[in-house]
C-alpha cells in the first residue's frame, strides 16, 4: 500500500497567522493588491499594519485581482511532484473571488500537465473570508498532522462552514466611499453624525444590519446582533478581529468576555484582501450560528 501524504493549502484572503501556518503546515498563496497603481503581493511586499498606514496615506483605493488558474495550476503540479497524495485547498467566498472557479479549472488543466497523476484534490469554498475560514483549515490540519481521519476531518469543516457568521464594523465610511459603495455625500454625513454601519457577512453576502451613533455604541450593537442570532452564547465559538486600533479590539474583547462568558477562540488581524473594502479602522466577530444549508460546498474533482 502506497504511503498517504497530506498537504494543506489556502489563499492569504483566509487571514491564517503565517505562525499557525508553520505550526500545522499549511502553504499560503499570496493575493496581488494594487495602490496607487503600484502591485503588491500579500504577505510578501507588507505586513498587514504596514498596509493600513498604506491606505491612510493613498489617493486611491486599494483593489485585488483573484488568483489565477494558472497560478494555481503551478502549484498542484508541484504537489504532483512532490508525491502528495491528497490536497486540502480552501479559497475565500466563491460568490465575491473567482479565485475558487480558477482552482476548479486548474484541477482539470492538471490531467494533462501531469497526465495519470493520482492526488486527490479536496477543493472547499469557504464562503466566507478571513480566519472565519481560515481557522476551520487550521483545526482540519492540526487534527490530520495527529493521526486523524482525513474525511472526518473535511466533514467537520464542511459542518462548520455552514454554520459560520460575521458582524462587522467600520469606524469610517472613507473607505467605502472611495471604493463607491457609499456617495461621498452620504459618506460624509455619515462621519460628520458618527454613524457607524453594524454589517453581517453569511454566505458569501453582506448586509447592513443595523447604524448607531458614536464609536461606544459599535461594540454594544456588534454583541446584541449576535445574541440575535444564537441560542446560546456561552456554548458558541468566536474569533475577534481587528485592524489598527488595539483599543478598540480591546473594548470588543471585553464587552465579549462579559457578555459571552467566555474568551475567544482566537484574535486575528483583518488582511489585505479584507481591509481593502472595510478601511484601515474596523473590528469583527466571527461566531458559530445555526446550520443553513445542508448542501455540501465543493464541487468533486478528479
Amino acid at each position: 500500500m502506497s504511503e498517504t501524504k497530506i498537504a494543506f493549502l489556502a489563499d492569504s484572503g483566509l487571514d491564517i497567522p503565517q505562525e499557525l501556518a508553520d505550526k500545522y503546515g499549511i502553504d499560503i498563496v499570496g493575493f496581488p493588491i494594487n495602490l496607487d497603481g503600484k502591485e503588491y503581493l500579500e504577505r510578501r511586499d507588507m505586513t498587514n499594519q504596514e498596509f493600513y498606514e498604506m491606505m491612510r496615506e493613498a489617493k486611491g483605493v486599494p483593489t485585488t485581482a483573484a488568483i489565477t488558474q494558472l497560478q494555481w495550476l503551478d502549484v498542484y503540479a508541484n504537489y504532483v511532484d512532490q508525491g502528495v497524495t491528497d490536497l486540502v485547498h480552501m479559497t475565500i467566498n466563491s460568490a465575491g473571488s473567482s479565485t475558487y472557479s480558477n482552482a476548479v479549472k486548474a484541477a482539470e488543466m492538471l490531467n494533462e500537465e501531469r497526465p495519470g497523476h493520482k492526488m486527490k484534490i479536496h477543493l472547499i469554498d469557504s464562503h466566507t473570508y478571513s480566519m472565519p475560514g481560515g481557522w476551520y483549515l487550521c483545526e482540519c490540519a492540526r487534527k490530520v498532522r495527529n493521526a486523524g481521519d482525513l474525511q472526518i476531518c473535511l466533514r467537520e469543516v464542511q459542518d462548520k462552514l455552514t454554520r459560520v457568521e460575521v458582524c462587522l464594523a467600520a469606524f469610517s465610511l472613507k473607505q467605502m466611499k472611495k471604493s463607491g459603495r457609499v456617495t461621498a455625500a452620504a459618506a460624509v454625513v455619515g462621519d460628520l453624525m458618527g454613524i457607524r454601519p453594524i454589517i453581517s457577512l453569511n454566505d458569501g453576502i453582506s448586509k447592513v444590519e443595523s447604524k448607531v451613533r458614536g464609536d461606544a455604541s459599535v461594540p454594544p450593537a456588534m454583541v446584541k446582533w449576535v445574541k440575535s442570532r444564537v441560542d446560546n452564547v456561552r456554548d458558541m465559538d468566536y474569533m475577534v478581529a481587528y485592524t489598527s486600533s488595539t483599543e478598540k479590539r480591546d473594548e470588543l474583547l471585553r464587552l465579549c468576555r462579559k457578555e459571552f462568558g467566555h474568551a475567544p477562540v482566537c484574535v486575528f488581524e483583518l488582511g489585505g484582501v479584507v481591509s481593502a473594502n472595510t478601511g484601515p479602522d474596523a473590528i469583527a466577530i466571527a461566531f458559530e450560528g445555526k446550520p443553513r444549508r445542508l448542501a455540501d460546498y465543493a464541487v468533486p474533482l478528479p
